[in-house]
């Protein structure tokens, strides 16, 4: 009796994946307050996550208890000769702890997530050492970090172990913050400047967003980690490699519709906006910006 409940809670769903058309590669939705799966495909797929290794290289900035109010200098070191990703924070650059997290956090920056692994105590020996730590005590047997920003195809993990690394860093409040701030200004070489959160459903309309992270190198496609309140439903929804921003935001519309129940609706402006022509490739593609 209780195989053939399993069973059907299984086929049920599967059903409801195979019904949502997903246009990552690996999705995982999980009620919060009762571990509930809801929607599932490929959850256990070892991947490339691109820059939600962020998300890991806070919690452990954070658990070292650093002075967020002392100011980190960007060296030439923190470049991404990998990727040749860019970035608006100059070399030489002095900038307070707290500022540099929040930069790598809703802006994805990776010479601020490059910087914050050289200047952990101890340096970047200790600073994996510390990682792979906290992976051993989140119990995530699948996922490895050899470096800060994600821009190595080798930082991989799965859906299924991301789930956890989100519940995880959902309990610090800076990462709360600073994951769901639209936008920041930010003193860069005495001169104020905007920076922007890479979600572009944070402060959408309708979305009430408690934690985010981006990412994107062409190893890993566009992924998103997000924990959403829909209808009374607190739910972090984990999303790995789709080909195009457009199918990341669609997924994300039509799992939030899926929580709700709601009916559907006109496609907000966010989503109008992302199916506008693309602009013509550059010639250098590897001057994209990986996040």
């Amino acid at each position: 009796m209780i195989k053939k409940t399993v069973a059907a809670l299984l086929m049920s769903l599967s059903a409801a994946a195979m019904a949502m058309p997903l246009g990552s590669q690996s999705v995982l939705v999980v009620e919060d307050d009762t571990g509930k799966i809801l929607v599932e495909k490929n959850a256990n797929a070892v991947v490339p996550i691109a820059s939600l290794t962020k998300l890991m290289t806070a919690m452990v900035v954070l658990d070292a208890k650093q002075d967020m109010n002392e100011e980190i200098e960007i060296d030439k070191e923190d470049v991404d000769t990998l990727k040749h990703s860019t970035s608006r924070v100059p070399v030489g650059a002095a900038i307070p702890r707290g500022d540099v997290l929040q930069l790598a956090l809703m802006s994805s920056d990776n010479r601020a997530a490059a910087s914050l692994g050289r200047t952990y105590p101890g340096g970047t020996p200790a600073f994996k050492a510390a990682v792979n730590a906290k992976i051993r005590a989140l119990g995530l047997t699948q996922t490895v970090i050899e470096e800060p920003t994600g821009l190595s195809p080798n930082n991989k993990s799965t859906a299924s172990e991301l789930v956890k690394m989100a519940a995880a860093a959902s309990k610090y409040e800076a990462i709360r913050r600073m994951t769901t701030d639209k936008n920041e200004i930010i003193n860069i070489k005495g001169r104020k400047v905007e920076y922007h959160n890479t979600n572009r459903l944070v402060g959408a309309k309708g979305w009430d967003i408690g934690m985010s992270k981006t990412g994107y190198t062409e190893e890993a496609g566009r992924c998103l980690i997000m924990r959403i309140t829909s209808a009374g439903k607190n739910a972090t929804l984990v999303l790995l490699n789709a080909k195009a921003n457009s199918a990341r935001l669609m997924d994300a519309f039509n799992i939030r519709r899926f929580i709700s129940g709601a009916e559907e609706e006109a496609k907000p402006r966010v989503m109008r906006a992302s199916s506008r022509k693309k602009a013509p490739a550059t010639k250098n593609p590897r001057r994209r910006r990986a996040s």
